[in-house]
């Protein structure tokens, strides 16, 4: 199994529009073969003093059954969609892709 944590950087005011489109696509992804979790995150307020709170990240968590799965996801003809309905929307993304030892 893969995991993937991905960290998407809005630009400032723009996370309501970009959850938007992204909530739009999730079904989608769900139905992918391979998918077995995805959804989106944002920051909540805890009062842990560890906490980074940042309004303008979206985290997405991802579990795919194989790398290959994730591969196949990337270049999904619903993902090459989204990508251009949120590039003004998005400043940077970062991904950690991650597997159990």
């Amino acid at each position: 199994m893969i995991s993937v944590i991905a960290s998407i950087r809005v630009r400032e005011g723009a996370r309501d529009a970009f959850l938007e489109v992204f909530s739009e696509n999730v079904p989608k992804v769900r139905q992918e073969t391979g998918c077995i979790e995805y959804f989106p995150a944002i920051d909540v307020e805890t009062g842990l003093s560890s906490q980074d709170l940042d309004e303008n990240v979206v985290t997405v968590m991802e579990k795919w059954q194989s790398l290959t799965a994730l591969r196949e996801h990337l270049a999904a003809p619903h993902m090459l969609e989204y990508r251009e309905k949120v590039k003004d929307l998005v400043q940077e993304v970062s991904l950690k892709v991650l597997q159990q030892p």
